[in-house]
């Protein structure tokens, strides 16, 4: 796994470590799967999201450099298929409906577990999901968002990258308004 500095590390092994689940019960995530964005994909017929993540939205985009700019939506994905490349999580369903599965997914790394949504979040490729009050639903995302935002890590790195669930809530009290 390039590009996770040792302090990150730390930082998503102490996340994680009070919740690393017992292996049993996880399924590999594995070749098949049909990725949707930054944080869901497909598979036999059912999608399958990382519960309490956010990804960019698809559409949105961040300026690299002077009139260069790149879908943000894709970074998130692109950065995804990576991580699930390189470190093959195993993922257990936490709340379903009839057409979606919310998912934790983890992946051993150096003999740790970690939390897939932790290291998305913690690159800055990722977000913490926010509920319809505007609170993180998972709030040790929000603790990783938070350093990964003070770094300058990934997407943070861009002045213009804006939080998707913001973008998300514009929305919804302006229908009018495009994300």
């Amino acid at each position: 796994m390039t590009g996770i500095r040792a302090r990150n590390l730390s930082l998503m092994l102490c996340l994680v470590a009070s919740t690393a689940p017992a292996q049993s019960g996880y399924t590999p995530l594995g070749d098949g799967i049909t990725l949707e964005t930054g944080d869901t994909w497909s598979f036999d017929g059912h999608r399958f999201r990382l519960y309490g993540v956010q990804s960019c939205l698809r559409g949105t985009s961040f300026t690299v450099s002077p009139g260069d700019t790149r879908d943000c939506g894709e970074a998130s994905l692109a950065v995804l298929a990576a991580f699930i490349r390189d470190t093959r999580p195993a993922c257990a369903p936490v709340a379903q409906n009839t057409s979606l599965s919310y998912v934790l997914c983890f992946s051993t790394v150096g003999g740790h577990s970690l939390d897939l949504g932790t290291i998305l979040i913690s690159e800055g490729f990722d977000f913490a999901a926010l509920d319809n009050k505007g609170l993180p639903v998972n709030p040790a995302y929000a603790v990783a968002e938070q350093e990964a935002r003070s770094r300058r890590a990934g997407l943070w790195q861009f002045a213009d990258v804006q939080h998707p669930s913001v973008l998300i809530g514009h929305v919804a009290t302006d229908p009018g308004e495009r994300p």
